[in-house]
């Protein structure tokens, strides 16, 4: 599944001409929107979402969270790409692929594609993006997130940590990868409950998530996923998909757990549960 620096990468691909589609759609207008699975749009028919799409300017894209954000002349359209979703900006002649979800055709003669293998993914048509926004919780990369706020965050939980921080509602864009990799940077057992940390703990924790979302932005995010492509981040992997592999920080050998259903992979001799 794309995670913050995934979607981050994505976001900006498609809203700067050196990004990796090669092509903006800021500032283009939609010209023709086809919803060719009907479930893909979440709060609406295809038939009214290809209507109200129609038309209407892309001024600006962003992301929150896992999100993309298109902000237009009236409404703002939601992505989520879920575990399998995808994007591509390609010519309007170009041929349709069996798992495409939807098509926006642009007048620059582009069109911007959604496929999604799975069928997870969802589109979202609103007046107010806080409408299926507002309930994420704050962005890691947000400089008003301190240190000390983190901690009361952290303190008001009695969670694990791993599950907590994949929580969107605590915290918005972590998942699987970039977890596991805080968490090691870190030197923080996954299986640590949120409210026994202390401030200075705390505080690594945050300044280690930011430093791997910023080195995963910065490299593109990682091609691991057998959707997402481009990045090479997993050339910079500390302990995920690393199972029997030395740990670059002491050698011991990384190993896999189990945390709230997911897979995780730790260093058991620098991040030993207290």
């Amino acid at each position: 599944m794309p995670e913050l620096p995934e979607v981050e990468t994505i976001v900006r691909g498609l809203r700067e001409e050196q990004g990796i589609y090669h092509a903006s759609i800021t500032g283009c207008r939609i010209t023709r929107a086809e919803v060719l699975w009907e479930r893909t749009v979440a709060n609406m028919n295809s038939e009214s979402f290809q209507k109200q799409i129609h038309g209407q300017l892309v001024n600006s894209i962003s992301r929150r969270g896992k999100f993309l954000v298109f902000s237009m002349e009236r409404d703002a359209m939601l992505i989520h790409l879920r575990m399998s979703g995808d994007i591509r900006v390609e010519e309007t002649v170009t041929d349709t692929q069996t798992h495409d979800r939807m098509i926006l055709e642009f007048e620059n003669g582009l069109r911007m594609v959604f496929n999604d293998t799975r069928k997870f993914g969802r589109v979202w048509l609103v007046s107010d993006p806080k409408e299926v926004l507002g309930v994420l919780g704050p962005e890691p990369l947000d400089k008003n997130l301190t240190g000390e706020e983190f901690h009361r965050m952290l303190s008001e939980r009695s969670r694990q940590l791993k599950p907590l921080l994949m929580d969107q509602h605590f915290l918005a864009g972590l998942g699987n990868i970039y977890t596991d990799e805080a968490l090691h940077l870190a030197q923080i057992h996954p299986l640590t409950q949120s409210d026994t940390l202390t401030l200075e703990e705390s505080s690594r924790l945050l300044r280690a998530i930011r430093a791997v979302l910023s080195e995963g932005i910065r490299r593109n995010g990682a091609s691991i996923d057998w959707v997402y492509r481009g990045g090479d981040f997993q050339n910079q992997l500390r302990a995920y998909g690393r199972e029997g592999e030395p740990c670059p920080v002491c050698g011991e050998e990384i190993i896999r757990l189990v945390v709230g259903q997911r897979g995780t992979h730790i260093c058991p001799d620098c991040q030993q549960l207290k």
